[in-house]
């Protein structure tokens, strides 16, 4: 049996450890993402640290499939399959995440480079979320001094159905510096966190914030990768989470073709 987290404040989002930059994919640009973590050292009982639901998110590994196409210069649009896999148990479907996400003005014509973010989160799934639907918001922001990238995008979330619907929205955060050393290996530190509804932010106790220690560059074959390991701050979060992102972009164009140059359309 099942019981769902009715009154779950203060999340961040397991399935989606990544600070998005200023810059969006190009247009015609398909990119390809797999983001995974798993909670090395977690809570027992359900409903606490990461997990919205009944499962325990002591070893607790998440999975997001993520396809993103650049519309045009400046707006891309994504859709997301997630995935988990609950100590004990195989993995199970989680829900689907659908996402447009662009850029205002050209870089450096503000003080800070600045976008913006919009996503609409579905699930069926209570023993992982019993929100059903919900919305997120987000402000991105980025200044670059040299090498070395500042990127911040404050969250705000409101449920549309499900549990929590008759609340406010919900203020969490995602922030990340990035030094570019080299093309394969650079280093930087990412922060996560959830400060529970806007006009009633949860004990200090309860709340989740996270520092996450990252390297990140370019492998062979243009996949990009982001490692990292993230360390909870309260006792509301996980105490250990181990997260490892690929990417991989690619000309629509260029994919079609190479397709259709090995017969795979006829």
């Amino acid at each position: 049996m099942f019981v769902a987290c009715a009154t779950c404040a203060a999340q961040v989002d397991p399935w989606e450890f990544e600070v998005y930059p200023y810059s969006t994919t190009q247009r015609g640009m398909a990119e390809l993402e797999t983001g995974n973590a798993v909670v090395a050292r977690g809570h027992d009982v359900g409903g606490e640290g990461t997990a919205k639901g009944a499962f325990p998110s002591d070893k607790l590994w998440y999975n997001s499939y993520e396809l993103t196409y650049g519309l045009t210069d400046r707006i891309e649009a994504a859709v997301y399959l997630t995935m988990a896999q609950p100590n004990g148990h195989g993995f199970q479907y989680a829900g689907n995440k659908f996402r447009l996400r662009g850029r205002l003005f050209d870089q450096d014509v503000l003080p800070v480079d600045i976008g913006w973010y919009v996503e609409a989160e579905s699930h069926q799934t209570p023993q992982f979320d019993d929100a059903v639907r919900e919305l997120e918001l987000r402000p991105i922001l980025e200044k670059d001094f040299g090498r070395l990238s500042i990127m911040a995008n404050p969250k705000f979330e409101k449920v549309l159905a499900g549990a929590g619907h008759n609340n406010g929205f919900e203020f969490g955060y995602v922030a990340g510096l990035h030094y570019r050393w080299t093309r394969q290996l650079s280093p930087g530190v990412e922060f996560y966190g959830g400060t529970g509804l806007i006009d009633q932010a949860d004990p200090i106790n309860d709340q989740q914030h996270y520092i996450f220690p990252v390297i990140w560059g370019e492998l062979p074959h243009g996949l990009e990768y982001n490692f990292g390991v993230g360390y909870g701050l309260t006792h509301g979060s996980d105490h250990l989470i181990v997260k490892f992102n690929l990417e991989l972009e690619r000309f629509v164009g260029a994919i079609f073709k190479a397709s259709a140059d090995r017969g795979w359309f006829f």
